[in-house]
């Protein structure tokens, strides 16, 4: 086999809707077409579902290996950055199903940041039964504890158990004995049977962590400076945008930040600020799992545009389908201080689908409502509740898509595009021509 030149450039992928759009098809496709070093996850942990099939079929669901995996030339390695919440135990379920199709030794393509925070069930169990405790004001969290482990990371810091604590027995044991007390007590009571199940064994845990260790490759701070200065790298953002912790439609948000701000923070660290292009990933159409704002929602694409690896779940809810919403895209872009080319996912899909295109809304006094990002340091949650009040009452300003919608996409949001995929796989994406300059 001939493998492609290896990239000159790092690369971010980020997601500018509510998650889902394709990120990892898209990193699955630079790691085909361009090469790199490694894939770096900069937020985000196990509640990530990045879908890569490959072209002789293999599927694989991505939560904390990097999407790269399943590239020609070998796997990329991926190396989950001290920004990424690691969930051993459901590590260990994905790399058991990457072995099945064919990932020889899984674990050997990982290194870990020993600041990475450990996701538990304790922090599982607690994020569950808030979630059952808030009733019909459930926020749609993935059930994973992702959240509560970075809520316990802020309130008690010196106290989170990290992935360097898994090579530390004692240490590990106090933590999660802390941890286990602490939950239990803060947690909300809900009606039995107990979601989380049994209380988990602190003991148990304690021998899978030091497992978890062994296998891995447990790496310091200055790990990363080194690879980046080595060979370029893939970030690989999870969720979308739209969700981010600060400038997502609060309350219906993730405890992550999903902008390109993680990987350009690295970036800076390891004292090359910038050095990367930015590519962002859309659908030809909107969706979102679970409660929130979907401004252009509509049932009819629901059921004319099914999802095969996509699906309603009792944590996240239903996976909900909406017309093109240009709007969002937009506010994303600002939110996450713009991008440098475009990934088009679900090219296909306007022929399936009477899918139109919103390019402006309504708010609930019949007014134009263009919603905008907060500042670049934003603080003010109770300011993007009111622009999540104001998202529920919006109506979507509707026209036909444009003939050559991923072209109009670009155009629309100011940036070229970097590939369009008219289905699942690497083989179903193209590069387009560059646009005619006048």
């Amino acid at each position: 086999m001939t493998l492609p030149p290896r990239s000159t450039e790092h690369a971010v992928v980020v997601d500018l809707g509510f998650g889902d759009a394709g990120k990892g098809a898209v990193v699955d496709l630079l790691c085909a077409r361009r090469r790199f070093g490694a894939v770096v996850r900069a937020n985000g942990g196990a509640q990530a579902a990045h879908n890569v099939v490959a072209p002789d079929r293999r599927h694989h669901t991505f939560a904390q290996f990097g999407a790269g995996t399943l590239a020609p030339g070998g796997p990329v390695p991926t190396h989950l950055s001290r920004f990424a919440a690691v969930d051993p135990l459901a590590l260990a379920a994905e790399a058991a199903h990457l072995a099945s199709i064919g990932v020889a030794d899984p674990f050997r393509l990982l290194t870990v940041d020993r600041r990475a925070l450990i996701s538990t069930p304790w922090h599982r169990a607690a994020n569950r039964r808030r979630e059952l405790a808030r009733g019909r004001d459930r926020h749609g969290s993935c059930g994973m504890g992702v959240g509560e482990t970075a809520a316990y990371a802020l309130a008690h810091p010196g106290d989170a158990p990290t992935a360097g604590d898994c090579a530390d027995p004692g240490a590990l044991r106090r933590k999660l004995r802390l941890l286990a007390d602490r939950l239990a007590g803060d947690a909300p009571a809900v009606p039995a049977p107990d979601p989380a199940g049994p209380a988990p064994d602190v003991e148990e845990h304690v021998a899978a962590y030091r497992a978890f260790a062994a296998a891995v490759r447990l790496v310091d701070e200055s790990y990363l400076p080194r690879l980046l200065a080595a060979e370029p790298v893939v970030f690989e953002g999870a969720q979308g945008v739209l969700l981010d912790e600060w400038h997502g439609f609060h309350p219906h948000t993730t405890w992550s930040t999903t902008t390109t701000a993680n990987p350009l923070a690295l970036l800076a660290e390891a004292g090359r600020p910038g050095d990367a292009r930015r590519i962002g990933v859309v659908r030809t159409y909107t969706t979102r799992h679970g409660a929130g704002p979907l401004v252009t929602e509509d049932p009819v694409l629901a059921a004319a545009l099914p999802e095969r690896h996509n699906r309603s779940d009792p944590w996240q809810g239903p996976f909900r389908v909406g017309h093109f919403d240009a709007v969002a895209h937009r506010y994303a872009l600002a939110a996450t201080g713009g991008v440098d080319t475009l990934a088009v996912t679900h090219a296909d899909a306007p022929g399936r689908a009477p899918i139109r295109w919103c390019g402006a809304y309504t708010g609930a006094d019949g007014a134009p409502l263009e919603p905008s990002p907060a500042p670049a340091a934003p603080t003010d949650l109770a300011r993007q509740e009111r622009l999540t009040r104001a998202l529920l009452a919006a109506r979507p300003v509707l026209s036909a898509l444009p003939e050559d919608q991923p072209a109009a996409i670009g155009a629309a949001l100011g940036v070229p595009l970097e590939a369009v995929f008219a289905g699942p796989t690497r083989n179903d994406a193209h590069v387009p021509a560059p646009a005619p300059t006048a």
